[in-house]
């Protein structure tokens, strides 16, 4: 119970008297009392009898003297708790207004009290009135106004939730996150996300799209409960064709579709959906998506709901932003920690190779064992520069190339795959297609995303032998890793699929989208590429689980 302690300037309620009189009383009475004028009784008794608060007046006793119909309509426990709370002010008048140093007026305190199950809350204001005689206090009657704030208590209470469940969104713990790669940080995000969308937003299902800003198009990244049909819906950054998604994504205002039964601006999403909220995802002023909540309840959403999904949507945004700037923060580190580690180890390596030339300009014999030896440690020296070169280039080249590509023994597993090598760039999918035709595979290269879709495409429509498996890097110029991935599914849903991207780098969120609709191997380069070759023998090994 809340409790506050106000000096007030007490009422003093003149009913009935003549003009004459009411301002002989003001002038005698209005420096201690502030004055309010009614012209007769029976007006001072309907206004409390209609006002929409609690109103009781109480003996030092606790017997109730008056009260309104509001206050006698209240719970009992509440008429209780208010009938406790005068007999207490009563009691603690007289030691108040000796410390106060004042010889009459009223004391005003403030108390919350609430139902035994919490469901309703009241604030109570107090005014006990001292009557003083000489040097005596003595206490006089207990006013009590009960007001319900029971909707502004549990708007604080959501508020409250909504501020927790926010810091949870952004709490990124460093030694839970630093092992994890971008797919499963979002994951993490993800699973938070859904459990605290149903928590407090009353949603059946949830969908969150980020804009790409290249293509202006809306991308799903999270959802719960949709239908994988939601994946082909084409959602635009435009206010008209892309439905409410668009609108809102477009304008940053967020909208509620009481029914969408009648709401012509609301697409197909969740089959039964009667309702739905749909708010800007924001950072700073910036628009980077949006969020879409459904329910199976027409009207299930309102103005403060709205309010509340705002602020929800604010900490999303913002936990999506932190993780994208980990990332590319993770990319830029990585590749500058190598530049500089190249340049650094250039030096020594290149006096070393001085030092051999020396010892073999100065060979007083020619042992071919000793030739070998010199010969050994310069091939050695241009393997470590070759190998800190290939790391400094990060995304841009793989590592164990050379040891790949010298094995030729075909692996059994492997001999007659059809295997598609999707990559923009010319030396990795070289690479790749090589050491894959090296084992034993048909490889089939191209160098844009849009060109493996059509030949996809044009597989299924000739009804020709689709491929065993795709490598796919996720960032290309015209057609990202998850559309591969989609054509996939759609053309040929038994073909394996594995995605490649540097360092975690995902603008398009393609893994996230991916692995929600089966994907189960992703590449981070620059990679070992017999790890690739371990999960290329695994997508075609029966899991035996």
């Amino acid at each position: 119970m809340q409790i506050s302690m106000v000096k007030t300037q007490p009422k003093l309620v003149i009913v009935g008297a003549s003009p004459e009189e009411t301002a002989q009383l003001k002038e005698t009475l209005g420096d201690r009392y502030e004055i309010v004028v009614q012209p007769d009784e029976s007006s001072v008794a309907a206004v409390l009898k209609a006002l929409g608060e609690g109103v009781c007046i109480v003996n030092p006793e606790g017997e109730v003297l008056w009260s309104n119909e509001y206050f006698e309509q209240l719970d009992e426990s509440i008429q209780s708790q208010v009938n406790a709370l005068c007999v207490q002010a009563a009691d603690a008048i007289p030691g108040s207004m000796h410390d106060t140093g004042h010889g009459s007026g009223a004391m005003v305190t403030k108390h919350r009290v609430e139902t035994d199950e919490c469901l309703r809350y009241f604030d109570v204001y107090i005014t006990g009135i001292a009557r003083v005689q000489g040097d005596e206090i003595h206490t006089g009657r207990v006013a009590a106004i009960v007001r319900d704030v029971t909707i502004a208590q549990r708007t604080k209470q959501k508020m409250d939730a909504i501020d927790r469940a926010g810091f949870e969104l952004v709490r990124l713990d460093v030694e839970q996150i630093r092992e994890m790669n971008a797919l499963e940080r979002l994951q993490l995000l993800e699973k938070r996300v859904i459990k605290y969308s149903h928590e407090l937003l009353r949603s059946d299902h949830f969908a969150i799209f980020l804009a790409d800003q290249k293509t202006n198009k809306l991308q799903m990244v999270m959802q719960s409960g949709l239908p994988v049909e939601i994946q082909d819906l084409d959602l635009y950054l435009e206010a008209e064709g892309s439905g409410i998604s668009g609108r809102v994504a477009t304008t940053g205002e967020s909208y509620i579709c009481y029914d969408t039964l009648t709401d012509d601006m609301f697409l197909p999403g969740l089959t039964g959906a009667r309702s739905s909220l749909t708010v800007p995802l924001m950072v700073a002023d910036k628009i980077i998506g949006i969020m879409d909540i459904e329910s199976q309840q027409p009207g299930a959403f309102d103005d403060q709901d709205r309010q509340f999904a705002e602020i929800f949507g604010r900490y999303i945004a913002m936990a999506l932003h932190m993780l994208q700037l980990l990332v590319t923060e993770r990319t830029a580190t990585n590749q500058t920690v190598s530049g500089r580690f190249e340049g650094e180890i250039n030096a020594p390596l290149d006096d070393i190779i001085l030092e051999v030339d020396w010892l073999r300009e100065h060979q007083k014999t020619s042992d071919p064992e000793t030739s070998r030896h010199i010969d050994r440690i310069l091939s050695d020296v241009s393997s470590i520069k070759d190998r800190v070169r290939c790391v400094s280039e990060g995304p841009q080249n793989l590592l164990g190339v050379d040891d790949a590509l010298n094995q030729r023994e075909k692996d059994p597993v492997l001999v007659g795959k059809r295997v598609l090598v999707v990559d923009d760039n010319p030396k990795i999918r070289k690479i790749i297609g090589d050491v894959l035709s090296h084992r034993g595979c048909e490889t089939t290269v191209v160098n844009d995303g849009a060109r493996a879709i059509e030949i996809l495409e044009e597989i299924k429509l000739h009804g020709t032998e689709p491929f065993d498996l795709v490598v796919s890097d996720i960032q290309m110029p015209d057609r990202n890793g998850y559309e591969v991935f989609s054509a996939v599914r759609r053309c040929h849903p038994e073909t394996q699929v594995i995605l490649m991207t540097g360092f975690g780098y995902d603008p398009h969120h393609s893994i996230v989208r991916a692995s929600q609709e089966g994907l189960k191997s992703v590449l981070f380069k620059p990679f070992e590429i017999e790890l690739l070759m371990t999960q290329v023998r695994e997508a075609f090994v029966p899991d035996e689980s």
